[in-house]
């Protein structure tokens, strides 16, 4: 396949993140610098099935580096999962002229990209995500500013907080992952940090650490939970019923996913975009760009998805020791 590339198509999927509009534009024009054409994909493996494309020339992505989510729109798409739609995916890549396809995305969209790649169309995918939960990446775009987005809001709970002598129980995004809450609690200074990787007891894990500080005299307490652990507003009742500390809970929601991307953010994304294209070129397929000892690389999807990611059980122990008061 080597320098039969002409065309390349490009596709953000499932949740969007910050950043994603950085990883398009240096596709974009990265591509055209190597004397390729681009195609924009609207609404990911929806708008290809769709014919959703445009032509992408290196002036339409002016002025979006500072932009949150994705100029090309992104969707989930079930019916992805079927043969059928595969083939019909890969048909009009060929209508369009798109000899190589980069997707920006999450595990869900790398794994319709290896299916993609199996039916002929070669692929590259980039890890596009705030829930940092791809195995085989030390990082993925988004996370990052979603981190500073979090970080933000809970800071300003805090003041109403200690103003109200309360407990803060505060749910962060990250699905099945806790990465988000466990730096964020760190940088947050959260007595206690929930996350669905590890066990943990009502009594032991946020009781006694709550009532500890209270009995030294602390009248605010933040409680950070992890998406995947869940049950928040039961929690802050339980917490007040035990306690007799007035207890409130907030979850953030999809304010965590926009918002202008940061400096880190914006170099990985044009990075990650760059790598992509030149994989494309030098002939490679069915690949993720990935972070490895801070360093961009790759990996085989299928390798890749196999890769299972485990939180830095030292990091927690320190946010442990950082909690007691």
């Amino acid at each position: 396949m080597a320098g039969k590339i002409k065309t390349i198509g490009v596709l953000t999927s499932g949740g969007d993140a910050p950043g994603m509009n950085a990883a398009i534009r240096a596709v974009v024009r990265v591509a055209a610098h190597s004397g390729l054409d681009v195609v924009g994909i609207k609404r990911g493996y929806s708008g290809l099935i769709k014919a959703e494309m445009k032509k992408m020339k290196p002036h339409d992505v002016s002025n979006i580096l500072q932009r949150g989510g994705t100029i090309l729109q992104t969707a989930r798409c079930l019916e992805f999962k079927r043969d059928d739609v595969i083939e019909k995916g890969v048909e009009m890549a060929k209508i369009f002229n798109i000899d190589g396809l980069v997707v920006i995305g999450g595990d869900g969209s790398f794994r319709g990209a290896e299916r993609l790649c199996k039916a002929g169309l070669p692929t590259i995918a980039i890890p596009g995500t705030i829930d940092n939960d791809i195995g085989c990446s030390e990082y993925t775009i988004g996370y990052d500013t979603c981190l500073n987005t979090i970080k933000s809001a809970v800071d300003n709970i805090k003041d109403t907080t200690e103003s109200h002598e309360r407990c803060s129980v505060i749910e962060v995004m990250g699905r099945t992952a806790g990465y988000l809450a466990l730096d964020v609690g760190i940088a947050c200074g959260a007595d206690v940090i929930l996350v669905p990787e590890i066990k943990w007891s009502f009594e032991e894990d946020i009781l006694k650490p709550i009532m500890h500080s209270k009995a030294n005299g602390e009248k605010r307490f933040i409680v950070l939970v992890a998406e995947g652990v869940g049950g928040v507003i039961e929690m802050a009742k339980k917490i007040e019923e035990k306690t007799g500390i007035e207890s409130r809970a907030t979850i953030l929601g999809h304010v965590q996913r926009g918002g202008s991307p940061s400096v880190r953010d914006r170099v990985i994304a044009s990075e990650m975009g760059n790598y992509a294209v030149e994989l494309l070129i030098a002939g490679k397929q069915n690949r993720i760009v990935c972070m490895k000892n801070g360093q961009i690389t790759d990996i085989d999807i299928k390798e890749g998805l196999a890769v299972k990611k485990t939180l830095p059980t030292e990091r927690m122990t320190l946010a442990k020791k950082l909690g007691y008061r």
